[in-house]
């Protein structure tokens, strides 16, 4: 297949994505708990615990499994595995599954729990459930409500006391996050969120010059350097986020810093910190392609952004289901990629 063939998101693999999801969106085993107990009784099994986002692996994976299915229904309603989402969605969005999994969020041991990148995640699902058409979403994000309502004040109250960024290409990074939440904030019209994110972001990142571009780390998926120019894209008008692009990657048309060009080598798709290699290259295209979107009509960078977007993607398309260990998440970044 081609690298062209690979840039257009089809009907074909969108078919191929959901397959992907509903094969493990509630498969609960293997389970990578991240589960901080205060007695014996909180030993329980990744189902009691978290009655919804139970499977794919991991408590965030399972939460963009669903944000990705009912992304793909959005774009292609005639979806072989339509009528499979939308079951599995109604059983697993109910008042008395939120109530379960808000029991777990609001324990004091837990506060921390999925920050930033699930937090963000799940608000990032209630705003794709915010904007369908399908008459069963509105209901759905209603029933979701607590959950994001949770979520908003979290980062209400994690935000003014963050002093610095995590600029690291994991799922601790800040940029990712504030740039899936800035979206939400955004559409659900929640001003002061949306406010207090922009001035976050203008705060950590508005006087970062000369990106010397330190990745990839062994087990990253997002680029450090341009996941902060996608939240920076976010954040300024256009006008300005071109002179700080810039300025933040003054070398860009010359293909430097070299890094950002060249897709990471991925030696052990079992291992599930190497295969995160995969995540970075389908996010570093993500990236590239949204930022080259941004830049001046016949910007020689926009040219290279595209080209590199390309063979990023055409470096991790065919290896989204070649382990578990991907399988369980890969799509999502593809789907990001696809339609940037």
């Amino acid at each position: 297949m081609s690298t062209q063939q690979h840039s257009v998101l089809t009907a074909e693999m969108a078919s191929r994505f959901a397959s992907l999801a509903l094969n493990h969106l509630t498969r609960e085993y293997p389970n990578k708990l991240m589960h901080a107990m205060s007695s014996a009784a909180d030993a329980q099994t990744p189902r009691q615990l978290h009655p919804i986002f139970y499977g794919s692996y991991d408590w965030h994976s399972c939460v963009h499994g669903y944000w990705l299915l009912l992304r793909l229904l959005d774009r292609f309603p005639q979806l072989p595995e339509a009528e499979k989402i939308i079951e599995v969605a109604g059983r697993h969005f109910t008042a008395e599954n939120v109530a379960g999994e808000m029991a777990y969020l609001q324990q004091t041991q837990h506060a921390g729990f999925e920050r930033p990148y699930g937090w963000a995640w799940c608000l990032a699902l209630s705003q794709q459930l915010h904007e369908m058409t399908l008459p069963q979403a509105a209901e759905w994000a209603k029933t979701l409500a607590p959950m994001s309502r949770f979520f908003e004040k979290s980062f209400s109250t994690f935000l003014p006391k963050a002093t610095y960024p995590l600029r690291v290409g994991s799922h601790f990074n800040t940029a990712f996050a504030l740039a899936l939440t800035l979206d939400y904030a955004r559409c659900v019209k929640h001003h002061k969120l949306a406010e207090l994110i922009e001035e976050t972001a203008l705060r950590w990142h508005l006087e970062d010059v000369h990106c010397q571009a330190w990745e990839p780390g062994g087990d990253e998926f997002l680029s450090p350097s341009l996941m902060e120019a996608e939240l920076m894209r976010r954040v300024l008008p256009p006008e300005a986020f071109v002179t700080w692009f810039g300025r933040f990657l003054p070398d860009l048309a010359h293909s430097q810093p070299a890094t950002l060009f060249i897709p990471a080598t991925v030696t052990d798709r079992s291992d599930g910190k190497i295969g995160h290699l995969d995540g970075l290259n389908l996010s570093r295209a993500w990236c590239q392609r949204s930022l080259a979107s941004a830049l001046p009509a016949g910007d020689p960078r926009a040219v290279l952004l595209r080209q590199t977007a390309e063979a990023h993607l055409h470096s991790a398309l065919n290896h989204l289901d070649s382990t578990y260990m991907g399988e369980h998440w890969l799509a999502t970044f593809a789907l990001l990629a696809l339609e940037a």
